[in-house]
């Protein structure tokens, strides 16, 4: 069940195996060590991913939308607080990122650069539904899309070389004390590196499940980042590392029930 759930979603998670094997964490972890020496699967912290997909595999955005939904929507109303009325904002491509837009879309006078097409959708349909000044001014970047829906290449990163935001909302394929912030995707990298060149300011919103995860291409460093929002899930061990690298690490914690 274990390895038709790697080669179904590409990668598993401790927890979620727990839940949905009714055992216990030790017996999740004894079996991926069992499984990872026949090479049929390759660990990750906290959980495991498909033979050759640790650095190059990129998830598409509908696959990563339901992974911890909780802990992602915490995160979302934090990162959300941050961003004041009349500010420009640019937000990256991503699940969580995704959700940070979602709660924006009614905060006043906001201009919005994104390179994220679920996230252009989702002010797109703002617009529709209230007018064009019920919904922020939605400025995207053009470009090529990738798996996860993000419009990368020169295009994007000619576009975002022109511009400065006052905060920008970025996700992260995977955070590493030492590999910093990455990507399976080289050119979503180098848009990536656009982006928080344009801000003021960099507010990083990732998952417990993101740490330890290296993917393919580094593009910034932990000490780039000035605002690190992530949920009750990260280890002490990463929370300490976290708040010595960063400007400031916010942990939110799932509503009740959630």
């Amino acid at each position: 069940m274990i390895l038709e759930a790697v080669r179904r979603d590409g990668a598993v998670r401790v927890a979620e195996l727990v839940g949905r094997l009714g055992v216990s964490d030790m017996t999740i972890r004894r079996d991926l060590d069992a499984l990872a020496a026949q090479g049929a699967l390759e660990k990750v912290y906290g959980g495991a991913v498909a033979v050759g997909a640790a650095r190059g595999e990129e998830p598409g955005f509908d696959a990563k939308s339901d992974r911890e939904a909780a802990a992602k929507a915490a995160i979302a109303d934090i990162a959300a607080g941050l961003v004041e009325p009349g500010s420009v904002v640019a937000v990256s491509a991503g699940t969580t990122a995704h959700a940070v837009a979602a709660r924006l879309l009614a905060v006043p006078r906001l201009t919005l650069v994104t390179n994220s097409l679920p996230v252009a959708d989702l002010v797109r349909a703002a617009a529709r539904e209230h007018g064009p000044d019920g919904a922020p001014t939605l400025l995207l970047t053009g470009g090529s899309p990738t798996p996860s829906a993000a419009l990368v290449g020169p295009l994007a990163d000619l576009v975002l070389g022109s511009l400065h935001v006052d905060l920008l909302v970025l996700g992260a394929h995977g955070v590493d004390e030492h590999a910093g912030l990455t990507t399976p995707n080289l050119a979503e990298a180098q848009t990536n590196r656009a982006l928080i060149a344009a801000a003021r300011r960099v507010a990083v919103v990732a998952d417990h499940t993101k740490w330890g995860v290296v993917g393919l291409s580094g593009f910034a460093a932990l000490k780039r980042v000035d605002l690190f929002v992530t949920d009750a899930g990260l280890p002490e061990p990463a929370r300490a590392v976290l708040s010595d690298a960063v400007g400031e690490l916010l942990v939110a914690r799932p509503a009740p029930g959630a």
